[in-house]
């Protein structure tokens, strides 16, 4: 058995045990399921009425998504994070199994808490007056592009977990980086309105990009007088984005496997 397959069998068997242990624990889940809903009425009708009204709120899906699935970041953190802490993750290290395998299922079966995540948002968005105006094919390209991303920020989740080792560091080091990274961003107002090097650092915000590629796909206009921008990231908001998931994977990845292998030494 080459050590690809080997690989992909041993994260499978992980995956199954962590989504078996998030369905027995549903209270887990209800962060990611609450978290979006919060959002979606505090900003569409808290700052909405200011801001474009309906059509602001349309334009606000998108950056509810893209956030939320950053966030999400957080639960890979944590819960990996919390096999270690609870001498699991010795238990996997002593079996016969790939390297790769603890973490690669950790970041898959997460994907299920931000699948649920992009349902939950979508459902609140057509419940406030969301759209899809564009079709099938955009739609689902916009889904697709949605779980990319997030399959990549848990790679950055799961580095977190394997340097922190406690929960309660996961935990804060996990929403540290996470605010700045996403209100830094195009995912709620333009960056246009932002100020010097704080508007070049969300033009390059792969959040921003995530967000504008969503919005793009789904057909969903920015509101009038909203100022649009121009560059390269906003001009190619869907490439860009495939080319940060992919550049998020490529650097954190390696790193998390490295840190791993160093802890199975010790």
């Amino acid at each position: 058995m080459s050590a690809i397959t080997a690989a992909a069998r041993d994260s499978s068997v992980i995956a199954r045990r962590n989504l078996l242990n998030v369905l027995r624990t549903p209270g887990a889940l209800v962060t990611g399921i609450v978290q979006p809903v919060m959002f979606v009425l505090l900003l569409g009708f808290v700052f909405g009425g200011t801001l474009g009204g309906d059509q602001y709120r349309s334009f606000l899906i998108g950056g509810i998504l893209a956030q939320t699935l950053t966030f999400n970041a957080s639960f890979t953190a944590v819960y990996l994070a919390k096999d270690l802490q609870l001498g699991l993750i010795d238990r996997f290290r002593s079996l016969p199994m790939s390297r790769v395998a603890v973490i690669l299922g950790r970041t898959s079966s997460d994907l299920f808490t931000s699948v649920l995540s992009v349902l939950v948002t979508l459902i609140c968005g057509l419940a406030i007056g969301w759209r899809i105006t564009t079709g099938p094919a955009p739609a689902l390209a916009a889904l697709a592009l949605l779980l990319l991303f997030a399959f990549a920020v848990s790679w950055i989740g799961a580095v977190i977990a394997l340097t922190a080792r406690s929960v309660e560091v996961a935990q804060s080091l996990g929403l540290v980086w996470l605010f700045p990274v996403t209100f830094v961003s195009g995912a709620f107002v333009s960056v246009n309105s932002l100020p010097g090097p704080l508007r070049t650092i969300a033009e390059w915000n792969p959040v921003t990009a995530v967000a504008a590629a969503a919005r793009e796909l789904f057909g969903n206009p920015a509101p009038a007088g909203f100022g649009v921008p121009s560059g390269w990231p906003a001009e190619n908001a869907v490439l860009y984005s495939v080319l940060c998931s992919f550049g998020i994977i490529a650097v954190f990845a390696p790193l998390a496997i490295a840190q791993y292998r160093r802890i199975s030494k010790r």
